[in-house]
């Protein structure tokens, strides 16, 4: 199993974070019991001060090398990724990815239905580079923007519905896709720092939603055993 994780700021992580690949990759390290890797082309978290992504400074100093890899980036979405995931697949020759993408896309650059097409770019992409990866895709999670806002949380919600009807339309036995739930017991409070990026509490509950897709439906691993 080569898995990469695919996403945003709430992925890619900044300064300091565990980030919640960290997390996962904790959990397969505790529950898969086959050989698997973890590749993409980056490894850096998000650097603040910088504004760019240049920081090595996990959470975890000895968060290893080799499982730090990830295509995610503060400030991109899926109409950002679409064009790189191609070449990422074929270069780390991914077979699983972990996508959590699209409250960048809503909150700036693309609506719902735009943001669908963009959705299904990017797994023609990854399948053109891999007619056998298979996909788990987070639905958006509603940030504090959705609590003040209602025309966002309703184009967030429209989104939602948009996402799962692509992985329905386009699940395949070949290369199968999976529509993770929301992380269960979500709370902006309580599993965020700023309303939007997760905080230790949010990185688990994530990484649990991903983990808990992948072993319902594939018998990846086991249950998530590190919930906050």
């Amino acid at each position: 199993m080569r898995i990469m994780f695919v996403g945003d700021s709430m992925t890619i992580g900044s300064a300091g974070d565990f980030t919640w690949r960290y997390r996962m990759w904790q959990h397969l390290n505790a529950s898969y019991g086959g050989p698997y890797k973890i590749v993409g082309p980056r490894e850096e978290l998000y650097e603040p001060a910088a504004d760019a992504p240049v920081s090595l400074d996990y959470g975890d100093p000895d968060f290893p090398v080799r499982a730090r890899a990830h295509l995610a980036g503060w400030g991109e979405g899926w109409q950002h990724m679409a064009p790189l995931i191609g070449d990422a697949v074929r270069a780390g020759r991914a077979d699983t990815l972990l996508v959590s993408l699209g409250l960048i896309d809503l909150g700036f650059y693309t609506d719902a239905e735009q943001t669908a097409a963009n959705v299904r770019r990017f797994l023609a992409a990854a399948r053109e580079a891999n007619p056998r990866v298979r996909a788990v895709l987070m639905p958006v999670i509603p940030n504090v923007r959705a609590l003040a806002d209602p025309d966002f949380a309703a184009e967030v919600e429209r989104f939602n519905e948009l996402l799962g009807k692509a992985v329905a339309d386009l699940d395949a036995p070949g290369s199968p896709l999976l529509l993770a739930s929301h992380p269960q017991g979500w709370d902006i409070d309580g599993d965020t720092y700023d309303g939007t990026h997760p905080n230790a509490s949010g990185e688990h509950r994530i990484a649990a939603a991903f983990a808990d897709a992948m072993h319902q439906a594939w018998d990846v691993g086991g249950p998530y055993e590190g919930r906050p």
